[in-house]
């Protein structure tokens, strides 16, 4: 198998530990496949049971009628490795391996492991996992996977080392409205590791951007080509947990792996223009702004806000971060302060004062667009008597799409589903909080940078919706 296609456009599929028993993994597993639209066949196999939902349901993988592109393997650990032998007889060469109980679980689990990758090479499978939670291909309706909720379609290709936080990135994204390309727990990694998934995503036309949770690698040489190749088209964040002494321990107790040296990962990224993140927010954040806005090529940014105490501590979060505030001219200065009462704050950030109305908003942003000392805009908007927030979100859509400049947006610390939408929908992250919008262009600056230094301004870039 060349590519990992057919773990995300299989045209077959069949469940092995299939069962009718509602709550367990099997059972979810085909509820999932049947209730996203999955247009491909699906086979049933368990040799318990005649049908399943009416389907028919056979005893073994060999016995099912048609060719079976992928086998998804939810049995106990100690069958799998039988399971995966009829697999490879089957002739299908792709496998999800639900089942947990190998090197996660100590030495006996993790003999169980080599045997169950001897078996899958002899017979030129591929496989994710084991102690996966499944494979998500939202583009194709396939939700190959026990999570209770399936995410949206979307640009970010996404895999985790971890099941748990693969649940909690689909919740997550549900409530902040941003879908993925794919979507994969790669559990224990025994086959299918973090380079080829890399690899593939770098190829993968409806991915925009790379984004993992990640606590250890077993081909450290093999990642960084990856990396460094695949950032060369497009962008990429990893949340590498383990960072603290502590933290490695437990990484290296959760995954049976060795987590390795923390200095080293963070050497690669840096190399390999990988942008690191260090919390959820961050990992997403980050991703949502580098799949859908153009890098920051120059240093310079200006903030927009009608709240003097937000500015302020985006401000402080940008320096924190090294992201610099331009120096705003003479002209755009004096363009601004013809449309804000006389106690505007004369300088960046933009503080247009409290009651400042969508007109005033318009205006600022269209001086500011048009300044040639601003790279990047951050537009702040906290509710205020005066203040329609979702009038403001389309004057910051034109501004971003007019100036062709970095825009993201923090409408503080509220929920305004209509006015978010708008924007999500234009690709202009929108953050509840000022240091999250100051980090997802933090981003883009770090993005600009690399491509500046390798030479690589000119390769395509994402485009707003």
């Amino acid at each position: 198998m060349k590519d990992l296609d057919i773990f995300f456009r299989p045209k077959s599929v069949a469940v092995i530990g299939a069962t009718p028993s509602s709550g367990k993994i099997g059972n979810i597993i085909i509820e999932n496949l049947l209730g996203e639209g999955y247009k491909g066949k699906i086979y049933f196999v368990n040799p318990n049971y005649k049908e399943i939902l009416g389907i028919p349901c056979y005893s073994s993988v060999i016995d099912c009628p048609g060719p079976v592109d992928m086998a998804v393997i939810v049995v106990p650990a100690l069958l799998v490795p039988d399971v995966m032998e009829q697999v490879g007889k089957k002739g299908t060469k792709a496998a999800t391996v639900i089942s947990a109980g190998f090197s996660e679980g100590g030495e006996e689990g993790k003999e169980r492991e080599k045997a169950l990758s001897e078996i899958a090479d002899r017979y030129g499978i591929r496989f994710v996992g084991p102690n996966s939670l499944g494979v998500i291909s939202p583009h194709y309706n396939l939700n190959a996977s026990f999570a209770r909720a399936s995410p949206m379609a979307g640009p970010i290709a996404f895999f985790s080392q971890s099941g748990a936080f693969c649940t909690a990135a689909i919740e997550y994204s549900l409530g902040e409205m941003f879908g993925f390309s794919a979507f994969v727990s790669s559990g224990n990694k025994a086959n299918i590791d973090d380079a080829d998934l890399v690899t593939y995503f770098a190829k993968d036309a409806k991915s925009k951007c790379i984004a993992a949770y990640m606590e250890s690698t077993r081909r450290g040489k093999d990642l960084f080509k990856a990396l460094d190749k695949a950032s060369k088209k497009k962008p990429i964040v990893i949340l590498k947990a383990g960072r603290s002494k502590r933290g490695a321990k437990a990484a290296s107790s959760h995954t049976g792996a060795l987590a390795g040296s923390d200095a080293s990962f963070d050497a690669v990224f840096k190399q390999t223009g990988v942008y690191r993140a260090k919390t959820m927010f961050e990992l997403f954040d980050a991703a949502q702004a580098l799949a859908h806005q153009p890098p920051m090529v120059e240093d310079g940014i200006a903030i927009v806000t009608n709240a003097g105490g937000m500015g302020v501590i985006a401000t402080d979060c940008a320096e924190d971060l090294g992201l610099e505030l331009s120096e705003l001219s003479k002209t755009t200065l004096d363009e601004i302060g013809k449309v804000c009462p006389p106690t505007w704050s004369w300088g960046n950030p933009v503080d247009i004062i409290g009651d400042a109305d969508t007109a005033r908003y318009a205006n600022v942003l269209k001086a500011v667009g048009q300044a040639p000392e601003v790279k990047g805009i951050m537009v702040i908007a906290a509710r205020q008597a005066a203040t329609n927030l979702y009038e403001i979100a389309k004057w910051i859509a034109i501004t971003a799409k007019l100036s062709g400049k970095p825009t993201v947006a923090c409408f503080a610390g509220i929920e305004n589903p209509e006015s978010e939408n708008f924007l999500d929908s234009r690709g202009i992250p929108v953050m509840p909080v000022p240091e999250r919008a100051v980090t997802a262009l933090h981003a883009l600056r770090v993005r600009g940078k690399y491509l500046s230094t390798k030479g690589l301004l000119d390769t395509p870039q994402p485009n707003r919706s």
